[in-house]
C-alpha cells in the first residue's frame, strides 16, 4: 500500500508541474508539496474508513524473515 500511495503522490506532482509550468526553482519546489498533499489527503481518507495505519514502521527486510 506505502508503494500505492507513493505513485499516487508522483503522478499529480508530474500533472501540476505540466498545468503550472514553473519558470524557477522556487515555484517548483511548490509542486511537490501540492502532490504529496493528494497522496496525504488518500492516506488519511483511507485510514479514517478502516480504522487502521497503512504506513508503518516495520523495514521490508524485517517482514521477509
Amino acid at each position: 500500500m506505502e508503494l500505492i500511495l507513493n505513485m499516487l503522490a508522483e503522478a499529480p506532482t508530474k500533472d501540476i508541474s505540466a498545468a503550472v509550468e514553473p519558470q524557477n526553482f522556487e515555484e517548483s519546489k511548490n509542486v511537490p508539496l501540492q502532490g504529496g498533499n493528494v497522496a496525504r489527503v488518500a492516506l488519511k481518507e483511507l485510514e479514517s474508513k478502516t480504522g487502521t495505519k497503512v504506513v508503518s514502521t516495520l523495514h521490508a527486510k524485517e517482514g521477509l524473515h
